[in-house]
């Protein structure tokens, strides 16, 4: 069995994709006749059936579509290595993608503010998402993460500081249930936590240890903050993103507190688009971080 060409891998996962060959010729700008030249000379080639021709159109075999699962992740592949290429030619331009937790977005605007007053050619996004952005992917150009320290082997990984937070409660709710006069006096409040499943940040893992009485939990920093500052309970928030109104009633405690991290893919960790990013994300943020 000969090694197939890319052309005809690509053309049989835009079919599987399409259904039709018209379909597939479309989304490769080529004539239909061409697609069905190579179907007809991948299937030889491989000597198994990929599709099934009927009048509505062309339907994957197994074999069909188990080709198609493994084109389309070397497809996934050599976009990223054109993405990586075109920002290692491109300079300080073009697309700039930033994932980081949502606690930490507010804290970066001056940052992105800075970049795009610097370099007026960048075009900068900023990701927040429950799944892990894969940098090697191309997915995103830098990862500011929380928690524990990143292990992918390709990355590189940089300590930027602690974020701290405190325990916060409205005056309505103080008024109802009393200030707590510290740590040991924390046993009889309600408090706002993140969704049971999802609880990884330090503040959540401790209060689940506590077994503290929860009113109200979220998986949205926007959704617990507005609980907080309704009075439903008492929530973490850090310092400098505490919505005003809000009264401090526990000081940022050390085992509160989340390590952040800058992440960088070795293969653009020295482009200089990604270098400007990291030196205004670092002087941004580090007023705003506890030293690591």
């Amino acid at each position: 069995m000969s090694l197939a060409p890319w052309d005809e891998l690509r053309t049989a996962l835009h079919v599987a994709r399409a259904g039709t060959v018209s379909g597939a010729a479309h989304a490769l700008g080529v004539h239909h006749a061409t697609v069905i030249r190579h179907i007809d000379a991948l299937e030889d080639r491989l000597g198994v059936k990929l599709f099934q021709r009927h009048a509505k159109g062309y339907s994957p075999t197994e074999a069909g579509q188990a080709l198609a699962e493994v084109a389309g992740g070397a497809e996934q592949n050599f976009d990223a290595l054109a993405a990586r290429l075109h920002g290692l030619q491109d300079g300080i331009g073009g697309d700039l993608v930033i994932t980081t937790v949502p606690e930490l977005c507010r804290l970066l605007m001056p940052a992105i503010q800075a970049l795009m007053d610097e370099h007026p050619a960048l075009s900068p996004c900023l990701r927040t998402e429950e799944r892990v952005l894969q940098l090697e992917y191309g997915e995103a150009h830098l990862a500011i993460r929380a928690g524990a320290r990143p292990q992918e082997p390709d990355n590189v990984v940089q300590p930027l500081g602690d974020l701290s937070f405190g325990l916060y409660g409205a005056e309505s709710y103080l008024k109802q249930h009393g200030t707590p006069s510290g740590m040991d006096d924390l046993g009889t409040h309600l408090f706002i936590a993140a969704d049971a499943v999802n609880v990884r940040a330090p503040f959540d893992i401790w209060l689940r240890q506590t077994g503290y009485k929860v009113a109200l939990r979220s998986n949205s920093t926007t959704v617990r903050a507005d609980a907080t500052r309704s009075g439903m309970g008492l929530g973490f928030l850090t310092p400098a993103l505490a919505p005003e109104g809000l009264v401090q009633v526990v000081e940022p405690q050390p085992e509160w507190s989340a390590p952040i991290w800058l992440v960088t893919h070795v293969d653009l960790h020295r482009s200089a688009k990604v270098q400007a990013a990291s030196a205004a994300i670092k002087q941004v943020l580090a007023p705003s971080l506890m030293k690591p």
